[in-house]
């Protein structure tokens, strides 16, 4: 039995899947970063789920670790509560305070934003920080001082929001 093709229903010629292989390997190698140091993230997964992070370092085509695209991000867990004039002194500090996490995190369970953080946490975070404890402890107490500091110059406000979802 024969079939016959109607015109639409041809298969394409070996050429033009060749074509279409060789244009999609190389999309890919273009592909535009956008996951930068720096960039403001929502962290979607985990523990601090909803939570905002500043990307620290990305890891693009992964580690022998993780062998898929991460990032070290350095976060809000504990946003500062409304600052009022009247307060005093002391309840105004307590209420500015911050507390932090540090993470490595799958690309998938982060959304970027259009907001950046210009701070500088590369000397502070590291990913050997991770490895112990003691480590991890000192460079939130870093993060913390400069997320505080950001705060209470009020640059970045939207970052000390708590998002409301």
């Amino acid at each position: 039995m024969t079939r016959f093709f109607h015109a639409a229903e041809q298969k394409p010629s070996k050429g033009f899947i060749s074509y279409i292989v060789s244009r999609n390997s190389s999309s890919t190698a273009d592909m535009v970063k956008f996951l930068k140091p720096n960039k403001a993230v929502v962290v979607l997964q985990g523990r601090y789920a909803g939570r905002k992070a500043v990307i620290v370092r990305a890891f693009d085509d992964g580690t022998r670790d993780r062998p898929y695209g991460h990032c070290l991000v350095a976060g809000v867990a504990k946003y500062p509560k409304k600052v009022i004039r009247k307060d005093s002194a002391k309840k105004q500090a307590k209420k500015s305070r911050v507390k932090t996490f540090i993470k490595l995190v799958n690309y998938t369970h982060i959304m970027p934003t259009r907001y950046t953080l210009d701070v500088d946490l590369k000397e502070a975070v590291t990913v050997d920080c991770l490895q112990s404890r003691d480590k991890k402890v000192t460079a939130a107490k870093e993060v913390k001082a400069k997320f505080e500091e950001r705060f209470k110059t009020g640059k970045n406000r939207w970052f000390f929001t708590k998002l409301r979802f």
